[in-house]
Formats: structure tokens, sequence, C-alpha cells
């Protein structure tokens, strides 16, 4: 089988040996993810482990085959190995050859969930795969503002655990400053574990002033995330109305340059 063949075969969406292919590649992925968490639970290791084992050596052979098939047809080798999914399909291979050195390394396997990413272009989802970008361009647009407010978290959580600590002290739970900062931080994203509380009338006050301030800070990521995404949304109509009046500009002008030639025609 020559190289353009595979490359069709591998790469090929719109042929139906590249979907037969891709969908044959997400069901063994799918199974193969399922091996893995299922190895992970004790009984079920000590009853099925041994044929668990095989299967997923099997599966990290045709991955691997797989894998040096892409490099072998790829149109841009250094292109696909270094790019996100290329990436992906080596670190879906690796922890098994790795095993032998850190056993626990094998549940790693659990990152070809990540090639499951290729449904998207094998049901034909692109909707949701722009839908996606857009927001990935949301985020990447709101990174400073969002970095500022993380640091001013970072602030308050600093002050707030040292003055629990302060208050508090060791004798209630808090036995240093790193542990109240700890506690300022689960009460602050009102998970609560509740291993660590304050017993004094001023600790009780100030948990409750973080409590509130929680919920008011868990909206301002949400808000800073919408407004870039309306903004960039309105920077795109703006850009496709700046299109379509250079669209109807030009037809007028073409249109001028005929009339000017007819009445040219005519003089």
């Amino acid at each position: 089988m020559n190289k353009e063949k595979i490359r069709e075969i591998i790469f090929g969406i719109n042929t139906k040996a590249g979907k037969r292919f891709d969908l044959i590649l997400l069901s063994a992925i799918i199974i193969s993810v399922i091996g893995i968490i299922l190895i992970s639970d004790v009984e079920i290791e000590e009853k099925y482990g041994t044929i668990l084992t095989i299967a997923e050596w099997l599966f990290t052979l045709l991955f691997t085959i797989e894998y040096i098939l892409r490099i072998y047809s790829a149109p841009n080798r250094k292109k696909y190995i270094f790019s996100f999914m290329g990436i992906v399909d080596l670190l879906a291979i690796i922890p098994t050859y790795m095993m032998f050195i850190y056993p626990p390394i094998i549940y790693l396997l659990d990152i070809r969930v990540i090639r499951l990413i290729r449904i998207f272009r094998v049901l034909k989802l692109t909707n949701y795969v722009r839908g996606a970008y857009t927001m990935q361009i949301a985020l990447r647009s709101s990174r400073p503002k969002i970095v500022v407010f993380l640091l001013s978290i970072f602030i308050v959580v600093i002050l707030v655990g040292t003055l629990m600590y302060i208050i508090e002290g060791p004798e209630n739970g808090f036995h240093n400053i790193a542990e109240s900062i700890y506690w300022a931080i689960i009460t602050l994203t009102t998970v609560g574990y509740g291993d660590i509380v304050p017993i004094t009338v001023l600790g009780k006050i100030l948990a409750s002033f973080i409590m509130i301030l929680g919920y008011a800070i868990i909206a301002v990521p949400t808000g800073i995330v919408s407004a870039e995404f309306s903004k960039n949304k309105r920077s795109k109509k703006q850009q496709e109305n700046q299109f379509k009046i250079l669209e109807k500009e030009n037809e007028l002008l073409k249109m001028m340059e005929s009339l000017e030639k007819k009445i040219d025609k005519l003089n």
C-alpha cells in the first residue's frame, strides 16, 4: 500500500475508508479507556487483571502502529509530530511502555480520551468546534482581567487567613497561617469541607463575611468572559457589515465604470 493510500485512510474525512478507519479508531479508544478504568478497581484487577493487561498491550500496539503510519503518511511530518493531536497521540501510548519503570503511570492512559476530539470531524460537528474556538478567543481576550482578579483573590485569602490565625489560634484548629489560608480558600470558594471551623464569635463573623464574598467572587470571572464574548461577537458583526459595505461600494464602482463606457461609446 502506497503512502497516498495510507494518507487517504488515516487522514481522510470525506472518503468511506477514512470514515470507517476513524470509527474503528474511536471505538478502540473508548474500549481501551474503559479497560483502564476497570483495572484501577482492586477486585476487578484481581479477577481479570491478566486479560485486561493483555488487551491493553494489544491496544497499545495498535495505536503505536497507527502513530507510526500517521508520521509516515503525514503531508508535513514535523507539523503533525508537534501539533496538539500529534503530542496527544504519542502520550496515549508512552505510559504502557513506561509501566515497567513506574507501574501506576499506566493510569495516565486515560489521556486517550482526548483523542475522541476526532469525533467532531467524523460526525461533521464543525459548528461545535467553531463555538469552542469562539469561546477560546473570549478566554484569551479576558486573560489580563482574570489574572488581575486572581491576584486580588490571592491577596484577600492571605490577609483573611492571617486574620483568622490571629483570632482563632492553634487552640481552635488553626495551627499555622498556611492552614488558615487553606481554610480561607475553601470558604471563599463555598466548598467548606468542615475540617477546620472557627469557634469564636469574631471568627464566625469573619467567616460569614468570606462566605458572602465568595458568592460575589464566583460571578466575576463569568462576567468578564461573557463581556469579552459579547465584545468579540459585536466586533465580528462590525467586520461583516464593513465587508458588506465594501462589496456594495465595489458593485457601485463597477456600475459606474460600465455606465462611463456606455457613455463613451455613445459619444
